[in-house]
């Protein structure tokens, strides 16, 4: 067992329970929560508090917030709807795609830095310590100043032994060049998830990654690109495969999401998505059963992966 870092505090890892290890209570840009609320839409707090609670009721227990300061993590938010929604919320450190440039005459050393601050001394005045790091890459694979955050996130992740969630981009491969940085930065395999695995069906790709230890993030359901059944027979050869103490299961979703004109609609989304973050449990976990999964590793599926990536080898 191991103390995991949640908005309200440290818990134990044995009290994870259900645990979405990729999911987002807000995706926008860095302040708008916090200072012009009203572009979320009305009754923000209420909306993500009811969300959070239909997924409780379905049987969650714990949220990994993988939102990082530029998608607009509001730890003061995540605070207020843990405490009333009940569920456990594991805030994030590190950065996404949107590096300003502001950051990019800094060097890893100095990231490191930053980033282990907010794990040691709290996010901003707020106390709220992150319990996972985060660095990101994408279709254009691994640009110069994405790398300086991948390093130093494996750095800081070296000083204060939080796990690793990257953000990759499977159709290109790049977990393979994101797992070199980060093995030549000393980072141990299994304290690391590459997400988004599943917006790709190229098992062999995934199987080999996970050979060498790294957690796999099935974890965009129902996804774009590539269909939720298709994503889900990639997913059950995994199964078979022998890893599934090493695949993180989750949806990539949010309860309140905002880029401004051209975004989908709250309304596109729940039609998209009726079931919310019971998405796997309603559809995915009965696709599987019906491909043939046993149910002992179904009952598995979202408690014993992610409680091995908090605990650590």
């Amino acid at each position: 067992m191991a103390l995991v870092n949640t908005v309200l505090g440290p818990m134990d890892s044995a009290q994870l329970g259900c645990t979405l290890a990729h999911e987002h209570i807000i995706v926008t840009s860095a302040g708008i929560a916090e200072y012009f609320p009203e572009l979320l839409g009305p009754e923000l707090k209420k909306r993500i508090v009811d969300d959070l609670l239909a997924a409780k009721a379905g049987g969650v227990t714990t949220i990994v917030d993988a939102t990082t300061h530029d998608l607009g993590r509001d730890p003061r938010l995540l605070v207020d709807v843990a405490r009333a929604s009940g569920v456990n919320i594991i805030a994030c450190a590190g950065w996404w795609l949107d590096i300003p440039r502001a950051l990019t005459g800094f060097s890893a050393d100095a990231l490191v830095n930053v980033f282990a601050r907010e794990v040691e001394e709290g996010i901003g005045g707020t106390g709220v310590r992150p319990g996972v790091l985060k660095g990101a890459s994408d279709q254009a694979g691994i640009t110069e100043y994405e790398e300086i955050v991948l390093r130093a996130v494996a750095r800081a992740h070296r000083r204060n032994g939080l796990p690793v969630i990257v953000h990759s981009y499977s159709p290109g491969r790049v977990g393979e060049k994101q797992a070199a940085i980060l093995e030549e930065e000393g980072v141990d395999p299994g304290r690391v998830c590459l997400g988004h695995s599943n917006d790709t069906t190229d098992a062999g790709y995934l199987i080999g990654l996970a050979r060498r230890g790294y957690f796999i993030g099935m974890d965009r359901y129902p996804g774009m690109g590539v269909e939720p059944r298709e994503r889900t027979a990639t997913l059950k050869k995994l199964l078979d495969a022998g890893f599934a103490s090493q695949v993180l299961v989750s949806h990539d979703r949010s309860a309140v999401s905002a880029f401004g004109p051209g975004s989908m609609t709250e309304d596109e989304r729940r039609r998209r998505n009726p079931h919310g973050w019971l998405y796997i449990s309603k559809v995915v976990v009965p696709w599987l059963r019906e491909m043939g999964t046993d149910e002992a590793t179904l009952a598995s599926l979202c408690t014993d992966a992610p409680r091995r990536f908090f605990e650590g080898p």
